[in-house]
């Protein structure tokens, strides 16, 4: 095993989160897992092999942009259901 639960204690006393005993075993368990499928990858020989950021080709799924002309101040605040002047009024969020 490469972790130990007292790495897993430690990352989630940094994420600051409450784990539970059986959870960080599980956690160990399925970190160890993967750490150990990391290991079999890097056996393989990738010279010759060009790095990539996906598996398969992606292509731009964005739109052209186009100049179009804007909404407007009437319009957008029209169905707002509480807006002051020209602005949309919000509950506080920070107190």
């Amino acid at each position: 095993m490469k972790l130990s639960t007292s790495d897993v204690e430690y990352v989630a006393k940094l994420a600051r989160l409450e784990v539970t005993e059986p959870e960080k075993e599980m956690f160990t368990a399925q970190l160890n897992d993967i750490l150990l499928y990391i290991d079999k990858l890097n056996e393989l020989d990738t010279t010759g092999v060009a790095p990539m950021t996906h598996a398969i080709a992606v292509q731009n799924a964005f739109r052209e942009d186009k100049v179009l002309e804007s909404l407007g101040t009437k319009k957008a605040l029209a169905n707002a259901p509480d807006a002051r002047g020209e602005f949309f009024r919000v509950p506080k969020v920070i107190e």
